[in-house]
């Protein structure tokens, strides 16, 4: 699984083929640090990103789901202050 850091963010990204056809899918999850060193915050459990998008193939659904991460970040980071 692809993993990104944007600022204090861990964003995982990925695509999965989509059942019961040979298109793909993209999904995103994001997490915060913790003080705990072992554990960290779930802020975005995987879901799938563009649901209205199906992909051709498995590279386009991850470079999708990589821009689309991006774009969560940042509109998280503007709605909340992040003190670690």
């Amino acid at each position: 699984m692809p993993i990104k850091y944007v600022d204090f963010y861990e964003v995982n990204y990925t695509a999965e083929r989509l059942r019961g056809c040979k298109l793909w899918g993209a999904y995103v999850a994001i997490y915060a640090p913790s003080p705990n060193p072992m554990h960290r915050v779930n802020l975005l459990h995987k879901r799938r990103v563009s649901a209205d998008h199906q992909f051709a193939t498995e590279a386009d659904a991850k470079a999708e789901a990589g821009e689309v991460a991006v774009k969560l970040v940042e509109r998280r980071r503007r709605r909340y202050v992040f003190h670690p």
